[in-house]
Parts: C-alpha cells; sequence; structure tokens
C-alpha cells in the first residue's frame, strides 16, 4: 500500500489524493439520466462506483448501450407502424407523427431497460 502523504491547510491536514486518468469523453443523454438516477434513487451504488473510479466507465458504458439499442428499435418500430419512404413522400405530418410515437416508445424501452434497472 502507498504512503499517504498530508498537506497542512491552514488549522487542518488534508490527505493529498490523486484520481486515476479518465477518458476526455463526454456522457452523453443517457449516461447523465442514470447519474441522476443512481444519485437519487440508489445512493449505496453510487457513491460505491464513485469511490472506486468506475463511475464515469459506467455511465460511458450505458449511454454507449442505450444508444446502440435506439439504433436497433428505431427501424423495427419504424417499420412496424408503417412509417416508410413512401409515407414520408405522400404525407409528411403523418410520417412525423409516427416516426415521434416509435421514438417515444424506443425511448421508454431504454429506459426500463438500462436506465432505471
Amino acid at each position: 500500500m502507498k504512503e499517504l502523504t498530508y498537506i497542512r491547510v491552514g488549522d487542518y491536514y488534508i490527505p493529498n489524493l490523486k484520481l486515476a486518468e479518465q477518458l476526455d469523453k463526454p456522457i452523453g443523454k443517457y449516461g447523465r439520466m442514470r447519474q441522476r438516477y443512481l444519485k437519487e434513487y440508489r445512493p449505496a451504488l453510487y457513491s460505491s462506483l464513485l469511490l472506486s473510479e468506475k463511475l464515469y466507465s459506467h455511465l460511458l458504458e450505458i449511454d454507449e448501450v442505450a444508444n446502440a439499442r435506439m439504433d436497433i428499435l428505431m427501424p423495427q418500430l419504424m417499420k412496424a407502424a408503417g412509417a416508410t419512404e413512401e409515407l414520408k413522400a405522400a404525407d409528411q405530418m403523418k410520417w412525423v407523427g409516427l416516426a415521434n410515437n416509435c421514438r417515444a416508445q424506443a425511448e421508454e424501452i431504454v429506459l426500463s431497460e438500462l436506465i432505471f434497472d
């Protein structure tokens, strides 16, 4: 185990702690949603991940998996709803409505499977 060093700040000694190197990749929408969920509803898990320096990698992984799941679900739901390119050319407003419904359905699936689990 490494020897712990302290620095004096006023009347207090503060441990000289350094974090491991983190990736510079930003956390996306689903990673931030997962972080908020963990912080509010699973504080013990959040603290554990934070203290073990695994939180950032966990959030990145959740974000990547959620985006990949959305990319898989959207075409399937669009096909099932009948939102085709022909419909897009013929009736754009109907196509937009169907596409928005499909996105909402896909997002609900992703949230229940990955974010709030």
